[in-house]
């Protein structure tokens, strides 16, 4: 697909399809065709009043216009803005495809659309996309489009630098999600490391990765102890940015990295357990966001740090019972080898201390919990520093990625003692992803400021969801690229 802004006029228009947005409050497009413009205030009016529940769609014989599609912001209820505009982006892609239209035109020349060109491209570009590798049929179509975003001369440079930005962050959510997508066999510890190495070399990002032998000798047990039923060991990934200027910030982001989880064997019932190919949804954020913070150059030092193994059931794989030691010394019972995506995220976070961090997030697919508390539309966030939580919340809002604050009380520690070690993996029956939280907290390093992304609930969706296709949303790397600006200030 070939996305462009330009500053053509209505009447010099050459398309097959132009799309018209409205708001009862903004204005994303002017017309000074009398006859459109009539109808169109007509339109605005009846949707304001919710007479009309739909899009309106027309064939014309404007200029050179073939057919214009009209969308109301009023045709959705349940979200902001911004979030309306990319729905908005994507069903209009999607009526193009249905017409066969080839050359797409946005007319964004209104006082308000400038604001709003990210909101377009990224609902264009995310809305579009769609998992076909291994079908049969592919969507060739959505690739040979032309799609113009028709702005005023004076906003076309800021447009522009817009439209670059948001197309670079699209791709690299596009890119997680076709990673997430894959099937658990094509997915597995070396082949992340193999495009993490990839990442690093064609965007200038220092990668390291430690095999099996070299987590023994580092001390990094919750790796070695997850991946021991699997024929494809584990690795421990870093991808490291350097800004050009010295930074006293230190983020590093650590992202879960189970590329298949049965539960070991603690086996998790067969239905649905397909989904599970995506238990490295996290990991998957992370890499693709630091792809995406070389690329945009923040003035951070940030640190993308990926734990990956396979968690199988064979005659080797850690029993419920084992105790293992991380570095900080505190014990650990495996009650539940299900529960294994915390015990992992600690050699992250030994990592991220041996960095000399001084913010860690942690993103992860990590407790059912959260689903059931919060649905699917929301991810739950913990921590222990509020500024950096309230940080990471507003970043996320601000680009459709929405967060709920779980707390952390310290009396509900005590779902997770256990008389043969300092502390069990899992918790009661009860607020399982606070539990999870409290169990990640006893291994953030001292003094270090920590938040905790649980995003079991919005990572994939069996069914469309706002502009995306059933399937993953790269949730989370919107929030990283946005977070990185934030602490630049």
């Amino acid at each position: 697909m070939k996305l462009e802004v330009d500053s053509v006029t209505f009447k010099k228009q050459k398309t097959d399809l132009m799309v018209l947005l409205l708001d009862s409050e903004m204005t994303f497009c002017e017309v000074k065709d009398p006859q459109l413009k009539k109808i169109l205030e007509q339109l605005s009016k009846r949707y304001s009043k919710k007479e009309i529940n739909k899009e309106f769609s027309s064939s014309v014989t404007i200029g050179k216009i073939r057919h214009i599609l009209v969308l109301h912001t009023s045709l959705i209820t349940s979200y902001d803005i911004a979030e309306k505009i990319k729905i908005l982006a994507a069903r209009a892609i999607d009526h193009a495809k249905d017409l066969g239209f080839l050359h797409i035109n946005f007319l964004l020349n209104g006082r308000d659309a400038p604001n709003f060109i990210q909101n377009v491209v990224e609902g264009i570009y995310l809305g579009a996309y769609y998992f076909d590798k291994y079908r049969k049929e592919k969507d060739t179509f959505s690739k040979k489009m032309t799609v113009v975003g028709s702005v005023t001369s004076s906003s076309l440079k800021s447009c522009r630098q817009q439209l670059n930005r948001a197309m670079l962050l699209s791709e690299c959510i596009n890119e997680a999600r076709q990673l997430v997508n894959e099937p658990g066999a094509e997915v597995y510890p070396q082949i992340f490391a193999d495009l993490a190495r990839r990442t690093g070399k064609k965007h200038g990002l220092r990668v390291s990765v430690l095999n099996e032998r070299s987590l023994k000798k580092a001390g990094h047990v919750g790796l070695i102890n997850v991946g021991k039923g699997s024929a494809h060991p584990p690795r421990l990934i870093t991808l490291e940015f350097r800004p050009s200027k010295p930074s006293k910030t230190r983020l590093a982001l650590v992202g879960k990295g189970i590329t298949f989880d049965t539960g070991g064997i603690s086996l998790k019932p067969s239905n649905r357990m397909l989904e599970m190919k995506g238990d490295m949804a996290g990991g998957a954020a992370v890499l693709y966001a630091m792809q995406a913070i070389a690329q945009l150059k923040t003035s951070i030092n940030v640190l993308g740090i990926i734990p990956a193994a396979e968690n199988m059931p064979d005659a080797n794989a850690q029993r419920p019972g084992d105790i293992l030691v991380p570095k900080n010394g505190k014990s650990i019972q495996v009650d539940n080898t299900d529960a294994e995506g915390r015990l992992v995220m600690i050699d992250g976070f030994e990592k991220a201390e041996e960095w000399k961090a001084t913010h860690i997030i942690d993103i992860a697919t990590l407790t059912g919990s959260v689903v059931r508390a919060l649905g699917q539309g929301y991810a739950g966030i913990m921590g222990n520093d509020d500024n950096l939580v309230k940080s990471i919340i507003e970043s996320g809002k601000s680009h459709g990625e929405l967060f709920w604050e779980l707390p952390l009380p310290e009396e509900y520690r005590n779902f997770l003692k256990t008389p043969y070690a300092d502390l069990n993996n899992v918790g009661s029956s009860y607020a399982g992803a606070i539990t999870a939280g409290l169990f990640l907290q006893e291994f953030v390093p001292e003094k270090m400021n920590w938040a905790h992304l649980d995003i079991a609930g919005p990572f994939l969706f069996d069914k469309p969801w706002k502009y995306y296709k059933a399937g993953a949303t790269g949730f989370g790397l919107k929030t990283f690229v946005e977070l990185c600006r934030q602490l630049e200030k």
